[in-house]
């Protein structure tokens, strides 16, 4: 059964941020989003027209109404309207003990537009009681007014800063645990991507380590995943509207595996003996080339999301499977305790991607990886076929 998302969020006509962003991520990751929603917004790419609260009666009935029948395994909360919404909402947190919270203090739009007053603002003290993570970015952490460390101390939940506003050439996020098997603190640096394509990038992270945490995997690995999900969909944005357009959610295919055991096909590989005229082949059948190191190897990408590639290499004298493991590691660990016998343990390699190798009874070569943003987003991808 997928994973059930309860998210408690304000709507974004727009479709870029709010519920909908959520609910395209919960989706694309394989879970069930159900919605109580606290806002009605008039947004789009530009700014925020209008905003009408939710009365939060109706906010608690929705909540009520799907967790009694449909049953919840980690809730997401994003814009939440009102002060007495956000301290009706805690109290109705605390009847769901064991059930993860991503808490999303969402108190500017991406376009500048504030979305919660100072009586809402602090009331967020109460649901940070409840979470088993916060989500500021730099600005809401100054709004917040306080270092990462007093809230873990003060609530007893960790705090994921994300570093987006942050000035450099990289985005720095730092989680800050309360977990005492945890790194008191952990980061994650990457290239910044150069685009306008931002709206929802707070919505759509803090949903995708919900879905994280409800597949029961750890803080860290939950917020890592969700962090490679936000940075493919970025990439995948069509720049709709005219100031800061929405990402594309729904772009995101078989790029992160949800399962801890079940491998996930998602590439294969076929030897060449002519890069040139195999690539001029596979382009002409309608694959859109995403790599080329002539004369070695080529990748190319299929619809729906799945790569295919052609290598002049030896050691490619026969097609080559490859299956992304949610967590390589585990899946290999678990695998030789059936008796498995692996050629190459799991290994990082030069190409950006972790692999380990092994075969089948029929002598077939089979690869197990990790790669995310890498196996379609590498930094020497081409984006065309001039």
């Amino acid at each position: 059964m997928g994973a059930r998302v309860l998210i408690i969020a304000g709507s974004d006509s727009g479709g870029g941020a709010g519920i909908q962003a959520d609910i395209k991520t919960v989706t694309m990751l394989g879970g069930h989003a159900m919605t109580a929603i606290t806002a009605i917004t008039a947004q789009n790419t530009v700014g925020v027209q209008a905003v009408h609260p939710v009365p939060t009666d109706m906010v608690i009935a929705q909540i009520d109404s799907v967790v009694r029948d449909i049953g919840v395994d980690a809730v997401k909360i994003g814009m939440i309207g009102s002060a007495r919404t956000a301290l009706a909402v805690a109290e109705r947190l605390d009847e769901l003990p064991g059930v993860p919270v991503v808490f999303d203090p969402v108190m500017v739009a991406t376009s500048g537009a504030r979305l919660a007053d100072e009586a809402t603002v602090a009331a967020f003290e109460r649901l940070m009681d409840r979470a088993t993570v916060v989500t500021p970015n730099l600005p809401e952490l100054e709004a917040l007014g306080r270092d990462p460390q007093e809230i873990v101390a003060a609530h007893g939940c960790a705090v994921l800063v994300k570093g987006g506003h942050g000035e450099g050439p990289e985005v720095v996020d730092t989680l800050y645990s309360v977990d005492p098997e945890d790194p008191p603190q952990i980061e994650w640096r990457d290239p910044k991507i150069d685009t306008e394509n931002t709206h929802g990038t707070g919505c759509t992270l803090a949903s995708a380590i919900a879905c994280g945490l409800a597949c029961e995997w750890d803080l860290p690995e939950a917020v890592s995943r969700a962090r490679r999900f936000v940075r493919i969909a970025m990439r995948e944005a069509e720049g709709l509207g005219r100031g800061h357009g929405p990402m594309a959610q729904q772009a995101v295919r078989l790029d992160l595996n949800m399962s801890f055991f079940e491998p996930m096909l998602n590439q294969v590989t076929v030897p060449a003996r002519d890069l040139a005229a195999s690539e001029r082949f596979y382009r002409l059948l309608g694959l859109r080339q995403v790599v080329r190191a002539s004369p070695r190897y080529a990748r190319f990408e299929t619809e729906g999301g799945a790569t295919f590639s052609i290598a002049t290499d030896e050691a490619y004298t026969a097609p080559v499977v490859y299956f992304e493991c949610g967590d390589l590691d585990v899946t290999v660990a678990y695998l030789q305790q059936q008796g498995f016998r692996f050629e190459q343990e799991p290994q990082d390699e030069k190409w950006g991607w972790r692999e380990a190798r092994l075969r089948d009874p029929a002598g077939n070569a089979v690869r197990l990886y990790q790669a995310g943003e890498m196996r379609r987003f590498p930094p020497w991808r081409i984006e065309d076929d001039a």
